[in-house]
């Protein structure tokens, strides 16, 4: 009798998760058929037939389809939540229609248009979840006569920028230098590149978007509103709704642009070099940018002056002769060419590639990574910089990128957009790691380091607040669980992001989504005192990628599997 009561008790067991799986199982296809009839019903008749761009995760497509755009390979793991369903919309009707379904069935929308989230939240939620994943609305048109171009949100610099050249050698636009990063995320969070000094970051640029709001509607910047149209220049798109498109300001470039790179070692007098360039790269000519990299190596850092300037190459050395003679630059340093050649020598491809890899969409690695952000607004002393090298050297793995401000940076108010780190800023930080280890003692050994090395730095950057730039996501500096304290959790990583600028974008979230549908751990969240809605419900399935139980599809059929197994055995 004894000896029944176990073997009972695992039958019951077996019995509960067999039922819990089953139901699963058609929880997820319940979700699947519910959204799919949703979306036809609130779609116009279309040569697109709407299952083919919904990938449920019986889809043998599923795995690549979520896998193609996901930049960071600690979100690419067993362990990592998974979207109940992918939606890859090819027409703004999908868009508007999948915000209106998404709401219905009560599942939270996530919006990826690259995939460059550095903490990977276009694409994973600890909530049953949906990707609107944007690649497919990738078109570029551009009208040199107006010296503007529309691109849709999943189009990628590099398709942006090779558009441009096709149509023009001296029109260029100020944006990032990576050609993989989805126009959709870049843009609606800042938008910084290498001609920032020159014409401001891309959101000072934006001449008109097209939103899908809370409510559906496709929405461009007359009927937004100036607010709204605001708020989506900097403020982070997914917090407001769906950025489809943007209208750009095309800039003028000349017909030739100067390139060089130069490397020293402390050995090499570094120091002075760093300590020379806090004063030259913040105040030189608007048309030069002189990116800075410091890596520690054995017992040393290596720092590397990465500049382009809107000029030639004699003017740069005479330049530069004047303002930064340490550095030493020869003409023999420096390499004239196209700037359509200048985003291919930033992107670290050899000279004379062809620009057709700009279209190029895959890149041949995704590495684990982890990065931060700070904003210096004093020159830091050579002595100081001493100490900072020698707490490089003894971490051992953390890089510094330094990117200068000033010029058009400073003219511009911090008001003007929501990104706040205008005049008063000499350059920002970017503390960056990357490894090829899996495991969570890998990620735990280069996330502490690189925290470490944060620290460290807290008397040499921006104080109250300790400024970080919304495009370089950081779940570190805060994190919000959309809880009743929601606005509070917000105003922590927000008064970062955004400073100022921060009340301005709670009472635009509130005015346009005061449910919150839109939002994730970062998003901006609306004011509990102005907000009359309640938050919107979001439906809790015991489905891959974010259950009430925390078990994902995978576990549950090796518990399975595992009770089979005790069972035969008992």
């Amino acid at each position: 009798m004894r000896e029944a009561i176990p073997r009972m008790m695992m039958l019951s067991l077996l019995v509960l998760l067999v039922f819990h799986v089953s139901a699963s199982w058609a929880a997820s296809a319940s979700v699947y058929d519910n959204f799919l009839q949703c979306l036809n019903t609130n779609t116009n008749p279309s040569s697109t037939q709407l299952s083919n761009i919904i990938y449920a995760e019986n889809n043998p497509s599923y795995s690549s389809v979520l896998r193609a755009y996901i930049r960071n390979s600690r979100f690419n793991t067993t362990s990592t939540p998974k979207p109940v369903l992918i939606v890859t919309p090819s027409a703004s009707s999908h868009v508007q229609a999948s915000v209106v379904c998404a709401k219905q069935l009560g599942i939270q929308l996530r919006i990826r248009s690259g995939g460059h989230d550095y903490e990977g939240l276009s694409y994973w939620s600890d909530q049953t979840f949906i990707v609107l994943d944007m690649f497919n609305l990738r078109t570029v048109t551009v009208d040199i006569e107006d010296s503007s171009v529309w691109v849709q949100a999943g189009a990628t610099l590099g398709e942006l920028y090779y558009r441009i050249s096709e149509k023009s050698k001296v029109h260029g636009f100020p944006a990032g230098i990576c050609p993989t990063v989805g126009i959709g995320g870049h843009i609606s969070g800042g938008g910084y590149g290498n001609m920032l000094r020159k014409f401001g970051l891309a959101v000072d640029n934006v001449l008109d978007a097209q939103i899908v709001d809370a409510k559906g509607r496709l929405l461009d910047r007359k009927a937004m509103g100036e607010d709204l149209f605001w708020a989506i220049k900097g403020g982070g798109g997914g917090s407001f709704g769906v950025i489809v498109a943007y209208k750009l300001k095309l800039v003028p470039v000349p017909e030739t642009v100067t390139v060089f790179q130069a490397a020293r070692t402390l050995e090499e007098n570094a120091t002075a070099v760093v300590s020379r360039w806090q004063e030259v790269s913040p105040t030189t000519d608007d048309g030069l940018f002189m990116r800075l990299l410091l890596q520690p190596g054995s017992n040393t850092v290596k720092a590397t002056i990465m500049a382009e300037f809107l000029g030639n190459a004699d003017q740069l050395v005479s330049l530069l002769g004047k303002q930064f003679p340490e550095l030493g630059l020869k003409k023999d340093d420096c390499k004239e060419m196209s700037w359509i050649e200048s985003v291919l020598w930033w992107a670290n491809y050899d000279n004379g590639t062809s620009p057709d890899v700009l279209l190029d969409r895959n890149p041949d690695h995704a590495n684990f990574l982890k990065r931060k952000s700070d904003y210096v607004q004093t020159p830091i002393s050579k002595s100081r910089l001493e100490l900072v090298w020698k707490k490089m050297i003894e971490i051992g793995k953390i890089g510094l990128v330094f990117n200068p401000y000033g010029g058009m940076m400073g003219r511009i108010p911090a008001s003007a957009t929501p990104f706040p780190h205008r005049a008063g800023n000499l350059f920002k930080v970017q503390y960056s790691v990357s490894w090829g280890e899996a495991g969570a003692e890998a990620e735990k050994n280069y996330t502490t380091d690189t925290r470490r090395l944060f620290r460290f730095m807290t008397p040499f950057v921006s104080k109250n607040p300790r400024s970080a730039f919304l495009n370089y996501r950081d779940l570190d500096i805060g994190v919000n669980k959309f809880g009743n304290r929601s606005y509070e959790q917000g105003k922590v990583y927000g008064l970062k992001y955004f400073n100022d600028n921060f009340d301005r974008l709670v009472k635009v979230k509130t005015a346009v989504d005061p449910a919150n549908f839109f939002r994730n751990e970062q998003s901006i969240p609306p004011h509990p005192t102005l907000n009359s809605d309640p938050p919107h419900p979001i439906l809790h399935l015991d489905v891959n990628g974010g259950s009430s139980s925390k078990l994902s599809m995978g576990k549950l059929k090796l518990v399975l599997a595992l009770l089979v197994f005790l069972f035969i055995s008992f």
